[in-house]
């Protein structure tokens, strides 16, 4: 896989900052059906892209789940 398309490093262990853009990440990072497939409602590709994959990892890295964030209000 070429360095451009590998995933972004999840760097533990997690900082307080890195916890805050992964929350931000899978907020905005979500999937929305199109009729031919799922994509990511912010970069319009194929969902999960990069920073969805980037956020899920990070978070688990730190003992969370998305489940766990709460509403974005």
């Amino acid at each position: 896989m070429s360095a451009a398309l590998a995933d972004f490093p999840v760097l533990t262990p997690v900082t307080d900052e890195d916890l805050a853009l992964a929350a931000r990440a899978v907020r905005v990072h979500v999937p929305e059906p199109w009729p031919h497939a799922l994509l990511c409602r912010s970069e319009h590709v194929i969902y999960p892209c990069r920073l969805a994959r980037w956020g899920h990892a990070t978070l688990e890295a730190a003992g969370l789940s998305g489940d766990q964030l709460g509403d974005p209000a």
